[in-house]
């Protein structure tokens, strides 16, 4: 049994539809990845399922229930969470746990465990206005677990991050999907290819593609080669040229570069290979591989 279920879930707000009547269940101990554009619907989806929004029709039942309250079972992090910069972390996170309904006693050592657990223990007495981007977000991320929940939603967790502070939260995130299920939103592929085990990709408020990241990856995977050359007429010709042969099946060609979905990749790296050199062609990359998730949100998005 699903611990969630989104059943055609719409929202309206006059003659905008951000969602437009998606389904989909979240099985138990799963990390998903909701995947779309900016604008896709991605927000406005999460804050429907946390709570915070009242879908316009549909409805969503967890762990096999349907109406009542089931918020105490959700984690939350919202893409810009705020904080008071005049607290410390330590005196945050307890007051998130009372909010909560736990007694201050145990609200205490639920604190420093999460911290600890966040990597924010040697910081939990500092004033959160003196945090980082990157120990804000794991601050952020503290809150949402401290009262353990069952199912941590995220908001692109780390879009705002600099390269640091967005591998520190992608590693506690692996860690943190070893014991909750998450579903957590970005626009950035790498990100869910490197921890999800599903994916919900929307465009345009709906549902445009899901399932298993292995299912789909193996569904739309296709023999691909990548290249690109120097600035030269005759190389540019060339690539060009090679959009007509008969072992590419679709072609996508820009300012000394070309992606070749290939029928026969053996053949096509043979004739490409043995072309540049007979050519003279300069060659600057060549990747013989298959199509990646990043091809698969693209011909969503641009469909």
């Amino acid at each position: 049994m699903p611990l969630l279920t989104a059943a055609n879930l719409r929202k309206v707000y006059g003659r905008h539809i951000p969602v437009d009547g998606i389904s989909f269940d979240v099985e138990a101990g799963r990390c998903v990845a909701l995947l779309g554009p900016n604008g896709a619907g991605k927000t406005t989806t999460l804050r429907m399922l946390a709570g915070l929004l009242k879908p316009s029709s549909g409805s969503i039942s967890f762990d096999g229930g349907t109406g009542g309250n089931y918020r105490s079972a959700l984690g939350y992090l919202p893409q810009s969470p705020a904080f008071y910069g005049w607290m410390s972390g330590q005196e945050y996170i307890v007051f998130a746990a009372k909010l909560c309904g736990i007694a201050s006693a145990e609200a205490a050592g639920l604190a420093a465990d999460v911290l600890e657990r966040v990597g924010l223990r040697d910081d939990a007495r500092r004033k959160i206005a003196g945090y980082s981007g990157g120990m804000k977000q794991r601050l952020g991320l503290a809150q949402a677990l401290v009262h353990r929940p069952r199912l941590l939603l995220l908001d692109e967790p780390v879009s705002a991050l600099d390269p640091i502070g967005r591998r520190e939260v992608m590693e506690l995130l692996r860690k943190i999907r070893e014991e909750t299920t998450i579903i957590f939103s970005t626009h950035v592929l790498h990100d869910a290819d490197e921890i999800c085990d599903d994916i919900i990709l929307m465009n345009h408020g709906l549902i445009a593609e899901q399932g298993a990241l292995s299912r789909l990856r193996s569904q739309y995977s296709l023999p691909v080669i990548r290249l690109s050359t120097e600035l030269d007429v005759k190389a540019l010709i060339w690539l060009e040229d090679l959009a007509n042969r008969s072992f590419v099946e679709q072609s996508i060609i820009s300012s000394g570069s070309a992606t070749l979905n290939v029928s026969d990749v053996e053949l096509a790296r043979r004739t490409i290979l043995q072309e540049a050199g007979s050519l003279g062609i300069p060659l600057l990359q060549f990747e013989a591989g298959s199509s990646t998730l990043e091809d698969l949100f693209m011909k969503v998005v641009e469909a």
